[in-house]
């Protein structure tokens, strides 16, 4: 005799009987009298139950009820099956079984092979769902672990891309005899416009998880200053012509550069890089360099990178000038005084303008206080 039980609720000893012998050497037999019987025995031996043969009319808590009961515990009818026993055979009570959850219908008087047939057909397709849904839930489990593994490694990865490139800008920072400031000004400058160019510019293709590549990629703009000679990278006067093409060459050498940590590199955060470097100095009319780029033939992470790169240059004390004040800066870029740049985007300074000047506020203040830390006439 099997493990698994068939349970027969009906009020009529006879139709109980009638049940048992068709089932007696398949399942083990679990019969009720009443529906509150009913409920309890399912309580108790769910488990085991294959499937439940229920009488529609009884006394006191009739089938119907016992199913509602059913269906209210975690949709329990769902995972086994419910066939109601009833003598009417209008197509309204068979209506109003499935519509209360049953799995089929058997009518009065019994006919064995029927019966039979149709209890195994139910119990045959419950086992597959509840074997299919078992699948499904632990490939579903095994799936979260292996995509809460490959999120950490990508933070992992990110992690180290972040440190690779703020390490190597901030090296440059230092032979440009600037401070980490600047960095953290260029980086936040993009952040803001590119957020702001994303919520007012969506053909603009701008993601979240692209702002964060550009963000950090914006960092390597200038690394190939690091090629440049002393004589032409501090001289606090105009450069000669000469000197000016030298200086235009950062844009190139600092590509070989970045090509030479491929390898080490996140493919998009390389690339990222990469097209930052090379072409945050192009212009929107095609009058930058290297490679004379017109409108939207230069990409979106180089543009953000080029109007947030001028605008720090005014901002910010260099050896061949002191800093503008915020007003002054944000009119020269406004007016065409530094280059053309994307309308849109110069749509997005103007809107982005307050915590662009609160994000320069804040990093110079903090630059005085670590300067007075280090000053021997500090506090």
């Amino acid at each position: 005799m099997a493990d698994r039980s068939i349970m027969l609720v009906d009020d009529n000893d006879i139709n109980r009987g009638i049940l048992a012998e068709i089932f007696k050497d398949k399942y083990n037999i679990i019969e009720a009298s009443d529906g509150s019987e009913a409920v309890r025995l399912i309580n108790q031996e769910r488990s085991k139950l294959a499937a439940i043969l229920l009488d529609v009319i009884m006394p006191g808590m009739d089938g119907y009820a016992v199913l509602e009961s059913m269906v209210s515990q975690d949709n329990l009818n769902e995972k086994i099956p419910v066939l109601m026993i009833t003598a009417d055979t209008s197509t309204e009570a068979e209506r109003t079984s499935y519509e209360k959850g049953a799995a089929d219908v058997i009518h009065k008087p019994f006919d064995p092979v029927i019966v039979d047939r149709r209890v195994s057909k139910a119990i045959e397709l419950y086992d597959h769902k509840n074997n299919l849904e078992t699948k499904v839930d632990d490939q579903t489990r095994v799936l979260k672990k292996q995509f809460i593994y490959l999120k950490k490694q990508e933070e992992k990865l990110r992690y180290s891309n972040e440190k690779v490139i703020d390490t190597i800008a901030t090296i440059i920072e230092f032979r440009n005899m600037e401070s980490g400031y600047h960095l953290k000004r260029i980086k936040g400058f993009v952040r803001i416009l590119a957020l702001t160019a994303m919520n007012n510019y969506p053909e603009l293709g701008l993601t979240p998880h692209m702002i964060e590549v550009i963000t950090q990629a914006s960092a390597m703009h200038d690394v190939g200053k690091i090629s440049v000679p002393d004589s032409i990278l501090l001289k606090p006067g105009r450069l000669t012509s000469e000197e000016f093409e030298v200086m235009k060459s950062h844009t190139t050498r600092g590509c070989e550069i970045i090509e030479k940590l491929k390898d080490i590199q996140d493919k998009e955060y390389y690339e990222a890089c990469l097209d930052i470097c090379r072409h945050h100095h192009e212009r929107y009319d095609g009058r930058g360099y290297p490679d004379g780029l017109k409108g939207e033939e230069n990409s979106i992470g180089a543009q953000l990178t080029a109007i947030a790169d001028v605008y720090d240059a005014l901002v910010s004390d260099r050896v061949y000038k002191s800093a503008y004040p915020v007003d002054k800066a944000y009119e020269m870029i406004k007016n065409g005084e530094c280059g053309v740049f994307s309308p849109k985007l110069l749509a997005c300074f103007e809107f982005a303008r307050p915590d662009m000047e609160k994000l320069v506020a804040q990093t110079k203040a903090a630059e005085a206080a670590e300067k007075n830390s280090y000053s021997p006439y500090g506090s």
